[in-house]
């Protein structure tokens, strides 16, 4: 079932929502009890358009044009004339989407850590149960960065004739020991926060802020804060710019997110291994049949580009580029003119390849 049309944001984007109402057998084994997805769309539906589906990372949400409005909106590369953009909330997040402040339909009280663990895999199923839906048969562009370019590279695999491109930024095919490390020290943060064993909306929220600015040291690079939080009194003793950078940054967050989410979906990008139940990574990835383009950022410190390397290496005919950046992994929501000229040349290649095959 699909609840249409509930408000329209100030950008245009219309926001829905669709309501699963059968059982949704995890990955864990453990069962939610029907789940709902707010899902933001772009243009009409329509006999034309180019269908285009987009993954959002960790804290992002469904409003495309809000973090990738240089790639989003009127006149940029994916409009409403020419294509239908859809992006959903994924389970667990805290935009609307069935997550731990949801109502457990059991106790007629929010699951707070009783929300059961949620894999990238339930995710891209989740979105595939919304797909099918929409009765969209044929997505002609699958695109995601970091955590949504997890989701795009396993749903690729799930419903590999569905997708003709694929494009994935700054991502993997399998979260690293490193990233795992840095999440579980987030984690570790909101279990030092006293109020996080509590059962309210606002638990863990000075965890959250502490969590956030370890994630910010893996967001970016060491040159990013040199160039741009070095102080320039030589007599400062306190009160460093790089030490308010951090304070704000977590606050930005608390103000938008909450540490249930927080952890259900960091704990979700650590279980990320697109080989798992089928036979190792390097099959999983063959199997991938859409015409692919993998951008790495060479300053990337959590999804370093040799993870964005191999997976260019073994899906069939994939295409490998690099961005230079200044911004480390956050250089994907930066570097907007310099994505564009690079998906540009990537469907140009491709077109350029099926007219000759033709």
């Amino acid at each position: 079932m699909v609840m249409m049309t509930k408000k329209v944001n100030i950008g245009g984007m219309k926001v829905h929502t669709y309501k699963h109402t059968e059982d949704f057998i995890l990955e864990s084994g453990e069962v939610l009890p029907g789940f709902e997805l707010e899902y933001n769309t772009m243009g009409e539906l329509k006999e034309g358009v180019k269908i285009v589906w987009v993954c959002h990372a960790l804290t992002g949400n469904a409003d495309v044009k809000e973090w990738w409005n240089g790639l989003f909106g009127k006149g940029k590369l994916y409009n409403e004339k020419e294509h239908f953009v859809i992006c959903a909330n994924v389970l667990g997040s805290c935009y609307g989407s069935t997550g731990p402040l949801s109502t457990n339909p059991k106790t007629g009280k929010p699951y707070f850590h009783d929300f059961p663990q949620v894999t990238i895999k339930d995710i891209a199923r989740s979105l595939n149960l919304l797909r099918e839906s929409l009765e969209i048969g044929h997505i002609d562009t699958l695109i995601g960065a970091s955590l949504g370019g997890q989701q795009a590279l396993e749903w690729s695999i799930q419903c590999p004739d569905l997708f003709e491109n694929l494009i994935v930024v700054a991502s993997n095919a399998q979260h690293s020991p490193w990233g795992i490390a840095f999440n579980e020290s987030q984690r570790l943060a909101l279990q030092a926060d006293p109020t996080w064993y509590e059962n309210r909306e606002d638990a863990g929220q000075n965890g959250l802020r502490a969590a956030r600015a370890i994630a910010m040291l893996s967001y970016r690079h060491y040159e990013t804060y040199s160039q741009t939080q070095t102080d320039k009194q030589e007599e400062q003793l306190d009160n460093y710019k790089a030490s308010s950078y951090q304070r704000y940054q977590g606050d930005k967050l608390v103000e938008r997110f909450n540490a249930y989410s927080y952890w259900v979906l960091s704990k979700a990008m650590d279980a990320h291994h697109v080989g798992r139940g089928r036979g190792g990574l390097q099959k999983a990835l063959k199997s991938i049949k859409a015409k692919t383009l993998i951008i790495g950022i060479s300053s990337d410190v959590l999804f370093p580009v040799n993870e964005q390397r191999l997976i260019a290496e073994h899906i069939p005919s994939a295409t490998y580029h690099e961005l230079e950046s200044l911004y480390g992994h956050d250089g994907f929501l930066v570097h907007f003119e310099e994505l564009k000229e690079c998906i540009d040349h990537f469907y140009y290649a491709a077109e350029r390849v099926q007219l000759q095959v033709g």
